[in-house]
């Protein structure tokens, strides 16, 4: 493979042509970097802007993240998934202010002590705010260079990704290499789509791929991750104006958010019957059926969710073991799953019919 056909000034141009105007592009910060980086991991950019503008205008500085509380960082995650990024943050932040004095280091090796520091953010931060000769490479820039070298090994392989990343590394200009970083992210996310855009493409006249007809077929990934289907029925219990709420299980995907109360069921083995008797055995509880609501869908990682909420009331009011009995002005502070936060809000809906 002759890697010296790359054509940087090409790419360079249409990039500062054509690059969307994006909000942590106009603060090089590396912190804004982190931040923005870490939000863009498994999230499309239109979702991203209103969330990294709330964050930082609430966290503006490592600092100010640190000192937060952990429920006041999921809460302004809310609605971002994969909420483990929103601990890693809140983490790495408390471990800058310990050990470099609020400042992100500059350099790799530091840079891996920080909780949830991968390759591809630790050369973010590198190239884009310190300027340092560092590739940057995520699906985006995969993407690009497979089918531009036409590289058909298997992406999910780590020997793979690690060839490619030197690809990167080997291609990058001595000038100006986080244009050429930033500028291959841009054209992965824009036009080297998984259904490319070959015909707007800088790049095309040296590309193999399209050259060759290849590029709808790569990257090629062999792993396919088996979706698993949970169903569960979901009480929601009110007493004098009280909902009963607990927090995620700890050691589960989502253990910093706040639900419902569930129980697992099978596809066709619930009822509200037996869920009246699950919540009877369970909690002791004499309870009274208001509605059968809306069932929700919802997905996360691999997993797709059913959800069966049934509103009941009760009059006596216990303590339930980790678990808490909130008003509603209480209960709009907190953080919850994507799913629940239907729930709550079909709730709402009908409470105010």
């Amino acid at each position: 493979m002759t890697l010296h056909t790359f054509n940087f000034k090409r790419l360079k141009n249409w990039f500062l042509d054509e690059k969307r105007d994006l909000p942590w592009r106009n603060n090089l910060s590396p912190y804004s970097i982190w931040i923005s980086e870490v939000m863009l991991q498994q999230t499309q950019v239109a979702v991203v802007i209103p969330y990294y503008e709330r964050w930082m205008a609430r966290f503006p500085t490592i600092e100010s993240l640190a000192n937060a509380s952990l429920d006041e960082v999921i809460k302004s995650w809310e609605g971002l998934g994969y909420y483990s990024r929103a601990r890693s943050l809140h983490e790495g932040a408390k471990y800058v202010m310990e050990h470099h004095q609020g400042i992100l280091p500059a350099s790799a090796e530091e840079l891996k002590s920080i909780k949830g520091l991968g390759p591809y953010t630790i050369g973010a931060i590198l190239s884009f705010a310190f300027k340092q000769k560092v590739a940057a490479v995520d699906g985006n820039v995969i993407r690009v260079l497979t089918r531009y070298f036409e590289i058909e090994d298997d992406t999910a392989k780590n020997k793979t990704i690690n060839y490619i990343r030197s690809v990167a590394q080997e291609i990058l200009p001595d000038e100006e290499s986080w244009i050429q970083n930033e500028a291959l992210i841009e054209l992965g996310a824009t036009v080297c789509k998984k259904k490319p855009k070959c015909k707007e493409c800088p790049l095309r006249s040296g590309c193999k791929g399209y050259i060759k007809g290849s590029a709808e077929r790569l990257p090629y990934k062999s792993t396919k991750t088996e979706t698993l289907y949970l169903y569960r029925s979901v009480p929601i219990i009110e007493s004098a104006g009280k909902f009963l709420i607990r927090r995620g299980k700890q050691g589960q995907i989502m253990h910093d958010l706040h639900e419902f109360p569930y129980f697992e069921t099978s596809s066709k083995g619930w009822t509200v019957q037996k869920l009246q008797q699950e919540i009877s055995k369970t909690w002791n509880l004499n309870i009274s059926l208001i509605q059968e609501m809306s069932p929700v869908n919802h997905s996360f990682t691999k997993y797709q969710v059913r959800l069966n909420p049934v509103f009941f009331k009760t009059e006596n009011v216990i303590n339930v073991e980790d678990h808490v009995w909130l008003c509603s002005e209480e209960i709009s502070r907190l953080a919850f799953s994507s799913g629940h936060r239907r729930v709550l809000a079909n709730l709402q809906e009908f409470l105010n019919a």
